[in-house]
């Protein structure tokens, strides 16, 4: 079902090491291809493309692209109780732990009479995807809506895909969540298009063709499938993005101590996703491995979405990892820059303070990915594909920007006037020197 990777005895040059590992081959240039005539359908035809694109791919013709009010509190009003419980709780969650990132700003004297201040300026408006494929995901309208209500931006539209069996609607929990959260901007497009509707914005709703149906946004964020990553990287430039989200990953750094059940049950939770899902099983332990393996013979076979599950945890992205030790196992595991990092071992909080790369860290065995999907606090928007080598996942800082004031005075000014003429002088920009010249 799943496969093994064996690095025991084998030393490694870091190139190698990626080359061994396992990793979803997702075409991103090839989706861009495909992608690239629906935003410019987008940009040029407005709500009429964006109608015609949720027929063709979502198999529903929206009556409203924006989403009315009275369906927004309509989902609020038929919310299961328990759903909402949960709901509430992860956004108080979600609140704290995102009111903590906020940056501060600072101010710094280099000298006399020389001030460098910098502040940090929300955006003016973002766009949230929210997908809508294989699963529907109330979740990440929290972690996206949070994030950037608490980095203060003023203007908020969130987008998921019209439902076939919802006569053009979003999913009911999703608009509900939106409503618990307060944003009344809501989009029944999907995909590509959605994206694009973003970046560019888009008229012609109702009976006038002219009329604004969407503003361009500054930002926009959220997790798709390779067809929202290719119309992201499209359109970067025009706005800002948080990343190119792939398939999910899961890697489980665990030994000797940890229960077989626990980590069978972790690997099937995120191959639960998508038939591309990544589940990675680093591990010193042949007996472990085993177990592992045995274990998920018998839990796939009793899970919701087996299936989808057993591809996923065939396909080559997912494997199991044996390794000499934990040290090669944090030299593997560094290598690959998991989304979603377990780790179950012994004294695993020092062990995962060694990590260098992963978009989420979850320590010991009542940790799971699934606590941070939903109720940890953190946001489970996270860099997949490796990213997590040089980016980070959702947060305030996604939706921030740092400007730097600049204040000298004429003394101030006067002290490095001649250093200034030097290094211009250096440069071949002689101008720049004048211009200092020219105050005194």
């Amino acid at each position: 079902m799943i496969s093994r990777i064996d690095l025991r005895g084998r030393t490694l040059s870091r190139r190698e090491l990626l080359a061994e590992l396992p990793r979803a081959e997702v075409d991103v240039e090839h989706a861009g291809a495909q992608v690239a005539p629906i935003l410019d359908a987008v940009r040029e035809q407005g709500a009429a493309a964006l109608r015609d694109l949720a027929e063709r791919f979502d198999g529903v013709r929206p009556q409203h692209l924006r989403v009315p009010a009275e369906a927004l509190r309509d989902a609020v009003g038929t919310l299961d109780p328990a759903v909402r419980a949960a709901l509430e709780e992860t956004i108080t969650r979600v609140r704290k732990v995102h009111a903590a990132q906020r940056p501060t700003d600072f101010t710094v004297e280099v000298a006399p009479g020389a001030q460098v201040r910098q502040r940090w300026v929300p955006v003016r408006r973002v766009g949230l995807y929210v997908p809508g494929g294989l699963a529907v995901y109330p979740s990440s309208v929290v972690m996206n809506v949070v994030a950037a209500q608490e980095a203060g931006v003023g203007a908020l539209a969130v987008a998921s895909p019209p439902q076939k069996d919802r006569d053009g609607l979003p999913d009911a929990t999703v608009l509900a969540t939106c409503a618990l959260l307060g944003v009344d901007e809501v989009y029944a497009v999907g995909g590509a298009q959605a994206v694009g509707m973003f970046a560019y914005g888009a008229t012609g709703e109702a009976d006038d063709d002219g009329a604004v149906l969407c503003e361009p946004v500054d930002v926009v964020t959220g997790p798709g499938n390779v067809y929202v990553a290719a119309a992201k990287r499209l359109v970067r430039g025009v706005v800002g993005i948080d990343a190119e989200a792939g398939p999910t990953e899961i890697a489980i750094l665990a030994d000797a101590t940890a229960d077989p059940v626990h980590v069978a049950a972790d690997l099937i939770s995120q191959a639960e996703h998508d038939p591309l899902a990544a589940s990675v099983l680093v591990t010193p332990s042949a007996e472990l491995a085993g177990a592992v393996e045995s274990k998920l013979v018998d839990l796939v076979e009793r899970t919701f979405h087996r299936q989808r599950v057993a591809t996923s945890l065939g396909g080559t992205q997912s494997a199991i990892v044996l390794v000499d030790d934990l040290e090669q196992g944090l030299a593997v595991v560094n290598a690959y820059g998991a989304e979603h990092l377990e780790i179950q071992t012994h004294g695993a909080a020092q062990v995962a303070e060694r990590v260098t790369s992963a978009g989420a860290i979850f320590v010991g065995p009542y940790s799971p990915v699934s606590l941070g999907d939903y109720m940890a606090g953190s946001n489970h928007v996270l860099p997949t594909g490796g990213c997590a080598h040089f980016t980070s996942g959702l947060g305030v800082h996604s939706f921030v920007r740092a400007v730097q004031v600049i204040e000298y005075d004429a003394n101030a000014l006067g002290e490095v006037a001649d250093r200034i003429v030097a290094f211009a002088q250096a440069e071949g920009l002689p101008a720049h020197g004048d211009a200092v010249r020219a105050r005194f």
